[in-house]
């Protein structure tokens, strides 16, 4: 599905000319009024310790940016972390930190100018004609709240939007609840009214940010990355809501996004930021063709769906008859109050030496609790783990610490994995001090080493994980994982935190470590461009169990299960594999 559809024709303008310069707004014949919702004219954001001072203040985090949205358009940000698109999306909500200030520029909305407003006048704003999605469900909801509670606040705020401009009741309140998580497709809302955030999916919770967000049918919509820590077949469930909604309301949607798959699908306009700028803002169908600007190319290089570089091509079998990795019928069994629920359902699969295995599947299929059986972190039900031939299904106590020596975990998210109080040497020194590994002298050398491996210059060791970058960060804790001398890295959605060049530069890492050292590696993703990028073999998880496994080129080509051709079809960038195919066509139509 595709939001640039859905306008209808009398509320959705003309998309902006093709060619136009990079941050112009849409050319309106000189009779016609400008239809623009919001209007952005030479917007600078800049932070610093004293937003008051601006000679205190750091480089701009935005600058001199023009932008105009338009009722009923889709509009897609896009760019890399740090390029300012959150910033930006931030400023004209009102929401930027006290560090934070607008030091030039206007942002206009419906004829109000929202940079001089005062927080009064951004509380009567937001909520009631400026929507709010943000990124993470799970840190957004209230977890000592009933999601019945918190749709019905927005409700409370906004008094003025019940039945002609009084309360609503608390029937009315009700009813009106329970229509919002009907709209969004959420089953048993009866039941959900008096749940809690913990006891929902992360599609299910997204779903009732949607609802808050479309609640009182605002005129425009900002949604910062709905959709980046979801699975793909939960994504496309969650964006085909959002669509829906959003033609149904006529609601302008300004959609902030890392993933360029995902905007080029579900945008009329995407609008590249690098470095604070706007580098080009210009209708999709020219992004995709005629990309004009270099940073925008090198965007749509790294989305474009089973883009390798030469070297990162499959390897041949490996000559080692002794798998890095095995799982041979791996079971795993909940039980809770007389029922009982098979996370992993007789599991077996292999990891080559030297190779990258990956896992993939929608949320709760199976796949993280399978990496937690393999890390003995948890007990299975049945079956063996195998590491370099030895079985340790059943070790404990010092035999399972030194597993952890020859196979370590790089987490999701680098800014919860890592200690926000130490400093990155001392983060990367942990397991060396932890298992007694060499006198101070030796560890100290060992850390500069690792960080000249990760490529990270040692002048980092002395920073805090908040300095650094998030692929900074991540590049920590693969070194982390390394100090011990671990041979195989079972990395748990490694890089869905990152964007798609910083993706790049990460695997591009993991790709020169696995051939200096040798590594193996069990990859867990629900980016499935990622994987056919990174791995050699996969296997797709449902149910918890393993549907198919195989090389990965030939799984992609020509899935046997449905399941897996279910997954793939869901999977984003439907624009660019078109484009794709049309390029690889060209030359037999000549």
């Amino acid at each position: 599905m595709n939001l640039s559809t859905t306008s209808s024709p009398s509320s959705s303008p003309a998309p902006s000319p093709s060619g136009s310069p990079a941050g112009s707004p849409a050319e309106t014949p000189d009779d016609t009024p400008a239809r623009s919702l919001l209007s952005v004219r030479g917007l600078t954001v800049e932070y610093g310790r004293h937003p008051a001072r601006s000679v205190n203040a750091s480089a701009p985090a935005v600058s001199g940016v023009d932008l105009e949205v338009n009722r009923g358009e889709v509009v897609a940000v896009v760019g890399e972390s740090g390029s300012g698109k959150s910033t930006l999306a931030k400023a004209i909500i009102g929401l930027l930190p006290d560090t934070g200030r607008i030091a030039a520029g206007s942002i206009t909305f419906d004829g109000q100018n929202l940079a001089c407003l005062p927080d009064r006048g951004f509380r009567r704003l937001r909520g009631r004609r400026i929507g709010l999605v943000p990124q993470d469900p799970g840190a957004s909801l209230d977890p000592v709240k009933t999601i019945g509670a918190q749709v019905a606040e927005i409700f409370r705020l906004h008094p003025e939007a019940g039945p002609q401009g009084k309360r609503h009741t608390r029937a009315e309140l009700r009813g009106e609840v329970l229509r919002l998580l009907e709209l969004v497709g959420i089953d048993r809302p009866e039941d959900r009214l008096h749940q809690y955030p913990h006891e929902l999916s992360g599609g299910l919770k997204q779903r009732v940010l949607i609802a808050i967000a479309f609640a009182l049918k605002p005129d425009l919509l900002i949604a910062d990355e709905p959709t980046s820590a979801l699975d793909v077949t939960v994504q496309s469930r969650v964006l085909e809501v959002f669509e829906r909604l959003a033609r149904s309301y006529g609601t302008a949607v300004l959609f902030v996004t890392h993933d360029l798959a995902v905007a080029t699908d579900h945008a009329s306009r995407v609008v590249v930021m690098n470095g604070g700028r706007i580098r080009e803002d210009r209708p999709v169908l020219d992004i995709l063709t005629r990309p004009e600007d270099p940073y925008t190319a090198q965007l749509l290089a790294g989305a474009s769906p089973g883009h390798r570089s030469d070297d990162s091509r499959p390897r041949p079998p490996s000559s080692s008859a002794v798998p890095a990795l095995e799982a041979r019928n791996l079971t795993k069994v909940f039980s809770r109050t007389g029922t009982e629920r098979r996370a992993v359902d007789a599991v077996s699969f292999a990891v080559r030496p030297g190779t990258t295995f990956a896992l993939v599947g929608e949320s709760g299929s199976g796949k993280s609790t399978t990496a937690r059986l393999i890390l003995r972190l948890a007990d299975p039900t049945g079956g063996t783990v195998r590491i370099a031939g030895d079985d340790v299904t059943a070790i404990a106590g010092r035999a399972r610490r030194e597993l952890w020596r020859s196979v370590q975990l790089v987490y999701q998210n680098p800014d919860t994995a890592l200690d926000p109080r130490l400093s990155v040497a001392d983060i990367i020194g942990e397991p060396l001090r932890n298992y007694r590994i060499g006198p101070k002298a030796e560890q100290k050398a060992r850390v500069t080493e690792l960080l000249e491996q990760v490529n990270l210059p040692g002048r980092l060791g002395r920073s805090r994980p908040m300095e650094l970058s998030g692929g900074q960060r991540q590049r920590v804790a693969i070194a982390r994982a390394l100090a011990p001398g671990a041979r195989t890295l079972v990395l748990d959605e490694a890089l869905s935190a990152l964007d798609v060049l910083t993706q790049a530069q990460v695997l591009d890492l993991l790709k020169s470590l696995q051939e200096e050292l040798g590594l193996s590696y069990l990859f867990i993703s629900h980016d499935l461009h990622v994987v056919e990028q990174v791995s050699d073999d996969v296997g797709v998880m449902h149910r918890g169990q393993m549907v198919e496994t195989g090389p990965t080129a030939a799984i992609f080509a020509d899935p046997a299960s449905e399941y897996t051709r279910r997954l793939l079809a869901a999977n984003p960038g439907h624009r660019l594999r078109d484009l794709a195919a049309s390029r690889d066509l060209a030359p037999s139509r000549a």
